[in-house]
């Protein structure tokens, strides 16, 4: 890249644009710290993730048709008749999948290694509101197809916002553009599913801005203290990124390729009915967890309340810690508690595809409730009561053990 900026030419553009200068700066010489691991890559994994459903979407679009009547046609003859329509769609359907769960041990990144916390605040907001628009924009693509579980699902949850007091009813008449769930409805959620994408790659804009003011985190989670603790971003982690993207891609070619419907529900292949209810209707499996919460409350507004509650406390994460160490290597106790956190999601996320009935529906209010204490009660209980393990005095140490002797 350096000598590239050497050219003549090259130099009087970016003297104009300097988009070759400030790639060079960001994304080549960037001081990195390190001793980032292969955790750090996810967050530009799920970059290219969202630009492999942009473009598969915007190709998919043009065959589409948001209509109630010819919907479900519409998809079959993309999967029969259009070239590689069937790639298309599989991509599409199993990159967000597997976009969910990229960003899903981002998120829980974040949260073992404490990358939340001052100066990084707003960076992990950021990231947070980016992941309620993925949610919005996936629960919208799910309705497209306009199978029954498009169906039904679109029915149960735009309902829910009837609860709100006052201005419930009245919205959700304005979400389905009339008086059920009809044409109006698909037409809405498919300009909203085009649309918001190109809003999340504007947050990915932010995010990635916010990201380089302070740096990135790391897994020690102390400062880097100068040039011995950073290295170029380029090659040492394109490298590494490079790596991870080739084990991604093999990962959604299996199930392209071999279990294009196993992340999927089969009723979506029977169109829509509104006189047919099926049997158990369930949201993709990357909601399941926040429907086993909404499900716990037998109350609908009380349910709603949580459900937004189980979300929006994420955004608060970085008050609610009041630990002064970042990195769960450095705190036994806090270690702990994000393990069996981690469990209660995976359980709720079970439990969410389950019947609420029975004994799956006390677990799920179990479940629920550890949730919401994880957040309020063990993330300032502990940070108060916790004596960590004593830092490393520079990222190098944890790197090169001293002969004879290991490092702290």
């Amino acid at each position: 890249m350096q000598g590239l900026l050497n050219n003549v030419f090259v130099r009087w553009f970016d003297n104009r644009l300097p988009i070759l200068s400030w790639t060079n700066h960001h994304l080549m010489v960037y001081p990195t710290p390190r001793n980032l691991n292969y955790a750090w890559n996810f967050g530009s994994l799920a970059g290219l993730a969202l630009v492999l459903q942009i473009v598969t979407g915007i190709v998919l679009a043009m065959h589409y048709t948001p209509h109630a009547d010819m919907a479900f046609n519409s998809v079959e003859r993309i999967m029969r008749d259009v070239n590689y329509g069937w790639l298309l769609r599989y991509m599409h359907a199993n990159g967000a999948s597997f976009f969910f769960i990229v960003v899903y041990i981002h998120i829980f990144r974040g949260l073992y290694y404490g990358s939340y916390k001052a100066p990084r605040e707003l960076l992990w907001i950021i990231g947070v509101t980016q992941y309620v628009v993925m949610m919005a924009v996936a629960f919208m693509g799910y309705v497209l197809p306009w199978g029954q579980m498009s169906f039904w699902a679109a029915t149960v949850i735009t309902n829910l916002f009837s609860a709100i007091p006052v201005i419930g009813d009245n919205l959700v008449i304005w979400l389905w553009g009339g008086f059920a769930v009809e044409s109006p409805t698909l037409q809405r959620f498919f300009s909203l599913h085009y649309l918001l994408p190109f809003v999340i790659a504007g947050l990915v804009g932010l995010h990635i801005w916010a990201l380089h003011v302070h740096g990135p985190s790391n897994p020690v989670g102390i400062s880097s203290k100068g040039p011995q603790d950073t290295i170029p971003y380029h090659p040492y982690y394109t490298s590494k990124y490079l790596s991870v993207i080739g084990l991604f891609f093999i990962a959604l070619f299996v199930f392209v390729f071999f279990e294009p419907n196993y992340l999927g529900h089969p009723d979506n292949y029977i169109p829509a009915n509104p006189l047919v209810t099926p049997a158990h209707i369930v949201p993709e499996w990357y909601f399941l967890p926040f429907y086993a919460i909404l499900r716990a409350v037998p109350d609908k507004l009380g349910g709603v309340v949580l459900f937004g509650a189980s979300i929006a406390v994420l955004f608060i994460v970085p008050w609610l810690d009041t630990s002064r160490v970042r990195s769960a290597r450095f705190r036994p106790i806090f270690k702990q508690f994000f393990w069996v956190f981690v469990v209660v999601c995976v359980g709720l996320g079970y439990v969410g595809s389950q019947p609420a009935e029975g004994i799956m529906l006390h677990i799920s209010r179990i479940l629920t409730v550890y949730y919401f204490a994880h957040f309020f009660l063990v993330l300032p209980l502990v940070g108060w009561f916790e004596r960590p393990k004593p830092l490393p005095e520079s990222l190098g140490t944890p790197v090169f053990k001293p002969a004879g002797g290991s490092a702290e």
